[in-house]
């Protein structure tokens, strides 16, 4: 398995828009990739413009391949790039546990 945690730090006045293209980023990686085991979409409770995705894909090239091909991410990324106030940041996970799949 592989996983992502991304901080995204928007502009102001543009957070509502980015979170409804965002939420068809999520319902499209859910929804339509095999390999997108999830996706969540969390808000900062302390800054209204910072936005965290956890995800979580069977393995790398589900991400690489599969979701970053997807015409659902691809269409997130042209209309978002422009209201992130700086680059994304990405952690890169191992997962250990889940609660659907247990000890990895």
């Amino acid at each position: 398995m592989f996983a992502l945690f991304v901080t995204a730090k928007i502009k102001a006045g543009h957070r509502d828009e980015f979170i409804e293209a965002t939420m068809g980023d999520a319902v499209g990686s859910n929804n339509d990739e095999p390999g997108c085991l999830q996706f969540d979409v969390h808000a900062d409770p302390n800054d209204e413009n910072t936005v965290y995705l956890y995800e979580v894909y069977e393995d790398r090239a589900a991400w690489e391949t599969a979701h970053r091909a997807a015409p659902h991410y691809t269409k997130w990324r042209e209309t978002v790039s422009p209201w992130f106030d700086g680059d994304p940041t990405r952690v890169e996970l191992s997962p250990i546990f889940t609660k659907d799949r247990g000890k990895i």
